[in-house]
């Protein structure tokens, strides 16, 4: 897949707003925090993601290019700020977005705490696989699930039932006459 190129205008801001959070970290957290790497290769649904080890955040070009102002508000202080939380607690016995990231997020980087994004994503939403069980709904699995389910590899459980999910018409339904 092609990575898509991200404007100048938009890695500036990216850029300018990643700064102007570190800053403000660096001031309230009292020590020098390097730049984190940035990159734009970040695919599916989800809008970024932290590499703790590697100090880098990756972005969804994607998704920045349709959201532009609101994503890089929203995106970039919360991937700072599980960095932060890794730089200033390490990674033994935190939760990803536990107390300290929340922390981050609201005291030191003033911003409020938000686990998810709310960015419409059909444009970047992969193919799934419709699979049932014994509760009126239909599940959908990525087809990396659905094909460690035809391999064998894997099994996946309803969380409401707690039956196997198969792929196939819907169980409850075809038991009705």
């Amino acid at each position: 897949m092609k990575t898509l190129r991200v404007p100048i205008n938009l890695q500036q801001k990216v850029m300018r707003t990643l700064r102007a959070k570190l800053m403000l970290a660096q001031q309230k957290l009292e020590q020098h925090i390097p730049d984190p790497i940035i990159n734009y290769k970040q695919r599916g649904t989800t809008a970024g993601s932290a590499y703790l080890k590697e100090w880098e955040i990756r972005l969804n070009a994607v998704l920045l290019l349709e959201n532009g102002e609101n994503f890089i508000d929203e995106v970039i202080p919360h991937e700072l700020a599980h960095l932060l939380v890794y730089r200033v607690y390490g990674r033994q016995g935190i939760a990803p977005h536990g107390s300290e990231w929340k922390w981050m997020m609201e005291h030191v980087l003033e911003v409020p705490a938000s686990r998810t994004h709310c960015f419409e994503v059909t444009s970047v939403k992969s193919r799934t696989f419709h699979y049932h069980c014994a509760c009126p709904i239909t599940h959908e699995l990525t087809v990396r699930r659905h094909n460690k389910v035809v391999r064998g590899e894997s099994q996946y459980l309803c969380r409401k039932c707690g039956e196997i999910l198969k792929q196939g018409a819907n169980r409850a339904a075809t038991d009705i006459k």
